[in-house]
């Protein structure tokens, strides 16, 4: 019998999204599929550009008007978010699902005061007044850890640090208790110190009410930290998936143990770091095998002509490399050049 902290809470299969430019339609996320269940956090890991937000918003049903989701499901607790019309993804979603983006003043109306605004998704979905509204307000804030919410509910976005902002976006996206909360990037241009209260705000949240938490990060370190399971993408495509601990200490995908291996270690001083070749291919130029081909030194013709699908190479452990079998043995980034050396 499964448990509660084994749930699946959102289940993506074959996500395909779509956006339309001058020179034609683009495929920005291909056959994306992954788990996130109750109780647990999954990291979409990646390099900017690799299809991570994107994937996030066409669950969250934010996509641009040139950006559609072609293809695929997403199941949030068993009900598929693509096939609902409009009023019911708004009856269903908005509190069940919760979102925190990473530009926290972008995020909030400078207009409106931070009260009023978390005050808003008790006005809509539970028919509160203003005064029941603004008193869960003051809670809110107070369970996010802003100092004297009684006051500050009054006061605008501006008003409020940075990491005072991304608690506001937090406390707004948990306000409903959702079964669901992605967080997109939530510590960008936030410092050090922040950063780790921010991500122990949302693991005591995510402990306190059971919920699903999807990671949008291209931090290894917080990966290696925070989550439980990580699927990695390149190209708009999932490359590898599985436990973190099982991913990052033994990665089957060319490309996982080449962010692992450029992460800077014990080195000493003047010894070079190690990175991997190239670039990410554009979206107009991903290549018809392997999207990792012309980065990889294990490409073969078999990876130019057929593009390797995600395949079992451990126990819960699936990545989409023609030779997953080799990778642990093979060398896969190369060292860089004086530039990139650690300072002597």
């Amino acid at each position: 019998m499964s448990t509660i902290t084994d749930q699946a809470v959102l289940q993506v299969q074959n996500l395909d999204v779509d956006i339309r430019t001058p020179q034609g339609t683009l495929r920005v996320v291909n056959n994306v599929g992954f788990t996130a269940r109750s109780g647990t956090t999954l990291a979409l890991l990646g390099e900017s550009g690799c299809g991570k937000s994107m994937t996030a918003k066409a669950i969250a049903g934010l996509l641009d008007p040139v950006a559609q989701v072609s293809g695929g499901s997403a199941e949030l607790l068993g009900e598929d978010l693509n096939q609902m019309s409009s009023s019911r993804r708004r009856q269903v979603a908005s509190p069940g699902l919760g979102i925190v983006f990473q530009d926290a003043l972008a995020a909030l109306n400078p207009v409106y005061t931070v009260g009023a605004q978390l005050g808003e998704a008790f006005r809509i979905h539970r028919g509160m007044g203003k005064k029941q509204a603004k008193a869960e307000a003051v809670d809110l804030m107070r369970r996010v850890g802003i100092p004297e919410p009684e006051t500050r509910v009054n006061s605008y976005p501006h008003q409020f640090s940075g990491g005072m902002r991304q608690r506001i976006l937090i406390a707004m996206a948990v306000a409903l208790n959702p079964r669901l909360l992605i967080a997109d990037e939530p510590t960008t241009a936030l410092d050090v110190t922040v950063q780790a209260q921010i991500m122990a705000l949302l693991k005591r949240l995510r402990t306190e009410t059971d919920m699903a938490l999807v990671l949008i990060t291209h931090d290894l370190a917080v990966v290696a930290e925070e989550a439980d399971d990580v699927c990695i993408m390149y190209a708009g495509n999932v490359v590898e998936q599985g436990s973190v601990q099982t991913v990052f200490a033994n990665p089957t995908h060319p490309y996982t143990k080449g962010l692992l291996e450029s992460v800077p270690g014990q080195g000493q001083r003047g010894q070079a770091l190690s990175s991997i070749p190239g670039s990410p291919p554009e979206l107009s130029r991903i290549p018809a095998g392997c999207v990792y081909q012309d980065r990889c030194p294990l490409a073969s013709e078999l990876c130019r002509a057929e593009r390797p699908a995600l395949r079992e190479t451990g126990p819960g452990q699936r990545a989409a490399c023609h030779f997953a079998e080799q990778v642990p043995h093979a060398t896969v980034s190369q060292t860089g050049s004086t530039e990139k050396e650690i300072p002597a």
